[in-house]
């Protein structure tokens, strides 16, 4: 019998809006009669004696109640899924419906000389109808999640927050997750929260007895309110809780949500990336906008990391048209099924095209006319590149002097290319190639504005290693983490700047907007990250044990840290705090141009220590490390 009115009521069908309705009506009824009976001491021979009249107010409080409903949609929601909204609807509903009966008890009075019932009672009434259809919602409520609740499949969690995103997720947890997972208590920083009652629950100092409450309380998982994940990335307490086992996992922000609710699909772990400390990057999209609004905009590669996301970005701001390049021919493909999935109003063209061929370039540029231009595309793999020396030099080096040239040549607005750290006192052949392509750029751009032509603004950005590009360091150690290790590190003390890839093409956009031309953009890139802690962190989120590190050696070329200025170079503000101009040596642009040449010239030699020994007369201060090309430093 017990089982049968559960499935019955409190399943997931819901009941039909009449009965609600229905349902209603009787405690409407039921609360006038129980508050007359009341109001005559329950005394049943003394109502036919009086001169008020139940019948009458119980047929216009039928009525006018009705209405009210109609009007504010009481009946409407599911009863196991109500909220405060749904008791503010009742209360508003009820509140004028008994408001228009006194009024109308009023007129009675007037017309027959009697009232039908008295004032008290009304109010008596409307007391009894409020609490009794909150009560009703209520009860349904806990039914609901008593029967449907399995604590044999849910587990303990607390939340790390207890302020409004904290208690949002507190919600979600209790309407749509909670046969996932079961609140058992808060964790705020706030001295003013601690050991108050919130939710039903406990909140929790974060302090050093925080863990002995995890045990105590059986917890297995923390969620991290989006409000503490930076507060979460400066403190110890993600170690220690990951060292306890204890699950971390996360929300997004409450304006993603779906339809202002948390679903299961939403609630992740928490990744590396959510760990490293940075400040939030803010920008100023109306400048942007201004810039790409309309305008007919190139990306190369534009299928890599950072060009995919420079062009996610950009159709934001409702370009024209938008001229994608790579010669990777799958990725590309796969941009513009992404394109026709989610911007299919975009006017976009895909091309699989060679930076380095200067003639399939320069027909690109004359059918398509680009005025704004993102250089993405480049050879960045520094032990590949030590190897593959001629191809560095046609892609790095000669591709972006074609693009460069022919930027002046159709008249394009601006050119901004991405550089890297590496660039900087390079130690390396990927490193020295792109610091020449950078003095190729800047040295063209100061011929122009000295020959009164400055109708080409080219800009240039530096920055460090980005999260989870392709073949970066984080997609590594989880590929190696799965597969149950070892995770390995080329040497304990190497350090890296990191930067996701959103906040690395949002900066690159905003460096694009304010450059007037010639310059070149260091990124604030925060504190270096040392990589074995890195990795530590990363095994200990995944959850398994017994995955060691192993440290196989400094790899071809690569040094312990990198920088973002040479020592000699100092470094200017611009109004952006995490942008900063950077005081390079000039070149001559003619000097400039025979160096290249030779360079190019040199590389169809494919003798790599040849053409070494000439990126090393470009660029004196390449000092080649764990590398054949040391010889060359020695001469």
């Amino acid at each position: 019998m017990r089982n049968r009115f559960f499935r019955k009521y409190l399943s997931t069908n819901v009941l039909p809006i009449w009965a609600v309705l229905l349902l209603d009506v009787v405690i409407v009824i039921f609360s006038c009669l129980i508050a007359f009976f009341l109001k005559q001491d329950m005394e049943w021979e003394d109502i036919s004696d009086n001169s008020f009249s139940i019948e009458a107010f119980l047929l216009f409080s039928i009525v006018v109640n009705v209405f009210f409903f109609r009007c504010f949609r009481t009946y409407l929601g599911v009863l196991r899924y109500s909220s405060f909204v749904d008791i503010m609807r009742i209360f508003v509903s009820l509140t004028l419906s008994y408001i228009v009966l006194i009024c109308i008890n009023g007129v009675y009075y007037l017309v027959f000389g009697g009232k039908m019932l008295p004032e008290s009672t009304i109010f008596m009434a409307y007391v009894l109808n409020f609490a009794l259809m909150s009560s009703s919602r209520v009860v349904v409520k806990m039914m609901y999640e008593a029967s449907h609740f399995d604590s044999r499949r849910s587990i303990n969690v607390f939340i790390y927050g207890a302020k409004e995103a904290g208690v949002n997720i507190a919600k979600s947890l209790r309407v749509n997750l909670k046969n996932r997972y079961r609140l058992r208590g808060f964790i705020a920083d706030e001295p003013e929260l601690v050991d108050k009652v919130m939710m039903g629950v406990k909140v929790y100092a974060n302090d050093d007895s925080l863990l002995e409450t995890l045990d105590d309380r059986g917890i297995s998982a923390v969620i991290v309110s989006p409000a503490k994940l930076d507060q979460l990335s400066k403190t110890d307490l993600a170690d220690k809780l990951l060292s306890h086992h204890i699950k971390l996992l996360t929300a997004p922000p409450l304006s993603e949500w779906n339809n202002q609710e948390l679903d299961h699909t939403q609630l992740k772990e928490i990744q590396i990336e959510d760990l490293l400390p940075r400040a939030p990057i803010e920008i100023d999209m109306r400048k942007i906008a201004s810039h790409l609004e309309g305008k007919r905009v190139m990306i190369t590669g534009a299928a890599g990391s950072i060009g995919s996301e420079i062009m996610r970005q950009v159709v934001s701001f409702n370009p024209y048209k938008l001229i994608l390049i790579d010669q990777a021919e799958t990725p590309l493909h796969d941009i513009r099924l992404e394109l026709q999935d989610y911007w299919r109003n975009i006017d976009a063209e895909t091309i699989v095209a060679d930076v380095s061929d200067q003639g399939r370039m320069e027909n690109i540029f004359k059918e398509y006319r680009p005025q704004y231009i993102f250089h993405a595309a480049a050879y960045k793999h520094v032990p590949m590149m030590e190897n593959n020396v001629p191809e560095a030099i046609r892609v790095n080096v000669s591709g972006t002097r074609n693009l460069a040239d022919l930027s002046v040549k159709y008249g394009a607005e601006k050119f901004v290319m991405i550089s890297t750290d590496k660039a900087v006192n390079p130690t390396n052949v990927m490193g020295c190639s792109k610091r020449i392509a950078e003095i190729y750029v800047q040295s063209l751009a100061k011929h122009l504005q000295k020959k009164g032509d400055a109708s080409v603004k080219f800009i240039t950005t530096r920055f460090g290693n980005v999260l989870g590009s392709n073949g970066s360091v984080i997609p590594r150690f989880k590929e190696q983490i799965q597969r149950g290790g070892p995770v390995t590190v080329t040497h304990p003390d190497i350090i890296r700047y990191f930067m996701t890839i959103p906040e690395a093409c949002r900066l690159v956009l905003e460096a694009g907007s304010m450059g007037n031309g010639g310059e070149i953009y260091i990124f604030d890139m925060g504190q270096p990250v040392k990589i074995v802690d890195l990795a530590k962190r990363m095994i200990s989120l995944s959850g398994r044990e017994n995955i060691k590190i192993e440290f196989t050696g400094l790899r071809h070329g690569e040094k312990l840290y990198e920088e973002l200025l040479n020592n000699k170079e100092l470094t200017k503000p611009t109004y952006h705090p995490k942008i900063m101009i950077a005081n390079v040596r000039e070149y001559d642009y003619g000097d400039v141009q025979q160096h290249i040449q030779n360079l190019i010239d040199t590389s169809h030699t494919y003798d790599p220590m040849k053409i070494v020994a000439v990126m090393k007369d470009i660029v004196p201060e390449f000092v080649s490390k764990n590398s054949c090309f040391e010889v060359l430093d020695k001469k």
